[in-house]
């Protein structure tokens, strides 16, 4: 067996994390991840009972919703990272100026988004989805209105669990999670099948849910003996300095994640011409596939904290160790996800009420998915999540950006628009990007470049 300590030279070192550690950060995330995973997909499933006009409603808007959040969740990652480092470097009090400074960035970005989104909403639609049926434009409106309502909520909760992320501890926002969407599972239930309200019905549980998330978690963030601790929130006023230094690394993060959500809306445009039938089999797909990844993307979530101590603490090898570690965790995962889905797939859609056309679509996808994804997703997106703990985020956002749009859009859209292969040519794109970022992402980690860039001066 490979003994990863002998090779990064840390057989005598302190471990920053011990096992139990590590997996009591990464097993909550992992079940939150999962949890919320599921629940969307419950979600849809409720949704698909009103009919092919709302699921595609709901699959078109959340295109753009999910754009907005990973916005937020950028911010999110911006925090776990300097806090984290702070944390790691015994500078507590510096990593709770910063949390101060996020919550304020965010809530005035989410605001101004709200507003943007509340306006522009029907133009908008049109513009990203071009001419689509008028039933599923009037049911996307419904759905958008009440979603942007949220958007300062979900930013929140995305900053308020960074906090406490970023000090080690995962299994108080994992709880919040889960309760939260259990309320939105109960509230669809309630909206959908008793009041049949639709999709508006749908949005409205979401939105309470956000509501109770933010509450919950801010409500929390006041205690003290934590290593993060936030109060009196309109006395917060802003420190350019600081919010400098969180825009240095939200933004680059902000510009991926939007540049990939850009490509998928994209990508969804050329979905959207092939009828409802291919946007209901691929919002199905999304969704399965979302879960056959999310303990593996959930696994880098929890690194970041893991690295982000490492190298705040100055333990550089230890922060090459655990990246190694975790990505080899989450390969045997993915692989094991993979097998589940795909057996999954098709009671799943048999108990969505999909049509035999849908639902042929669907497996068809998620065949292919399981064929390509346990050979490259993982070291395409896990060891980055590592690297950009260390400060190597422009990098991260040049080479995800580059083979986002040159590969996995320019490959789908052809393959759509030209070839006139169907949704699955979306699968096709995607598995050529993964591909690319892992031969880019390998690279990079066994070069040490990712370790020439810092967030933090552990020196003042």
């Amino acid at each position: 067996m490979i003994n990863l300590k002998k090779i990064y030279n840390i057989e005598n070192s302190k471990l920053m994390f011990t096992n139990r550690q590590m997996w009591a950060l990464l097993v909550p995330v992992m079940l939150e991840q999962f949890l919320n995973s599921f629940m969307g997909m419950a979600d849809t499933m409720m949704v698909s009972r009103v009919g092919s006009a709302a699921i595609s409603a709901v699959s078109l808007v959340d295109a753009i919703n999910v754009l907005i959040i990973q916005i937020f969740a950028a911010m999110a990652t911006g925090a776990t990272i300097i806090c984290a480092q702070y944390i790691g470097a015994g500078k507590v009090k510096d990593a709770n100026k910063v949390a101060s400074q996020v919550t304020l960035t965010v809530f005035v970005i989410s605001i101004a988004l709200t507003i943007l989104g509340l306006v522009f909403c029907r133009p908008l639609l049109s513009f990203i989805f071009g001419k689509i049926e008028s039933d599923v434009m009037e049911a996307s409106v419904i759905y958008f209105i009440v979603s942007v309502i949220s958007y300062p909520f979900i930013a929140l909760f995305n900053a308020g669990s960074a906090f406490y992320r970023s000090g080690g501890e995962s299994k108080f926002p994992m709880k919040v999670s889960v309760i939260s969407n259990v309320l939105n599972i109960v509230g669809n239930a309630i909206f959908i099948f008793v009041f049949h309200m639709g999709v508006f019905g749908a949005a409205l549980a979401t939105l309470i849910s956000r509501v109770f998330c933010v509450v919950v978690i801010f409500l929390f963030l006041r205690k003290p003996k934590q290593p993060i601790v936030q109060k009196n929130y309109l006395s917060i006023r802003p420190e350019w300095a600081l919010i400098g230094m969180i825009l240095a690394v939200g933004i680059p993060s902000g510009i991926e994640n939007g540049m990939f959500q850009f490509g998928k809306l994209a990508i969804q445009s050329s979905v959207s011409t092939l009828g409802t039938t291919a946007i209901a089999a691929n919002a199905m797909t999304i969704i399965l596939e979302n879960i056959n990844g999310i303990a593996g993307m959930a696994m880098g979530i929890g690194l970041m904290t893991i690295v982000g101590q490492c190298i705040g603490a100055g333990e550089i090898n230890q922060s090459k160790y655990y990246i190694v570690k975790v990505t080899a965790f989450a390969e045997i995962v993915v692989i094991t996800s993979c097998l589940i889905l795909i057996v999954a797939t098709r009671p799943v859609t048999y108990i969505a009420g999909m049509e035999r056309e849908v639902s042929d679509m669907v497996f068809d996808m998620m065949l292919y998915i399981t064929l390509t994804k346990p050979f490259v997703w993982v070291l395409s997106f896990v060891p980055g999540y590592g690297m950009r703990a260390a400060g190597d985020i422009k990098f991260s956002m040049i080479a995800s950006t580059i083979t986002m749009w040159t590969v996995r859009v320019a490959i789908c859209v052809f393959l759509i628009r030209v070839m006139h292969v169907g949704p699955i040519a979306v699968w096709i794109g995607m598995s050529c990007d993964w591909t690319i970022r892992a031969i880019i992402f390998t690279w990079r980690f066994f070069s040490n470049r990712w370790l020439n860039n810092r967030v933090i001066d552990a020196e003042n």
